[in-house]
């Protein structure tokens, strides 16, 4: 698959097939989205970056990714907009002379 409407079809396909699109309201998506991205924050807990087991990140990370992308679909976004016109404001917010080699928050930069 070579991009995300591909991916968002077989995900959709998936789970019609078993009949959950009844569990995937809004809500629900996004509590299960949340959830999978602390079981993947688990993954590095009290380790070194280096030492987290990648298989396991390879598997969180796909359910992270997942759930996000049938969450776009309930609101008909295109997940290729949304994250470009993202970085277009972070851009405004984070301009590159102020914000290159720096963690500052934004309203911090000077």
């Amino acid at each position: 698959m070579s991009n995300w409407k591909e991916l968002q079809e077989a995900l959709i396909k998936f789970r019609n097939e078993r009949d959950w699109e009844q569990f995937h309201n809004p809500k629900d998506l996004a509590l299960a989205l949340s959830i999978e991205a602390a079981e993947l924050n688990e993954l590095f807990l009290w380790k070194k970056p280096e030492d987290a087991n990648q298989e396991k990140i390879k598997e969180e990370l796909a359910d992270v990714l997942a759930y996000a992308i049938l969450l776009a679909e309930k609101y008909n976004l295109d997940i290729n907009e949304i994250v470009l016109d993202k970085i277009k404001r972070n851009g405004e917010k984070y301009p590159v002379e102020k914000a290159r080699g720096t963690a500052r928050k934004y309203d911090e930069l000077k």
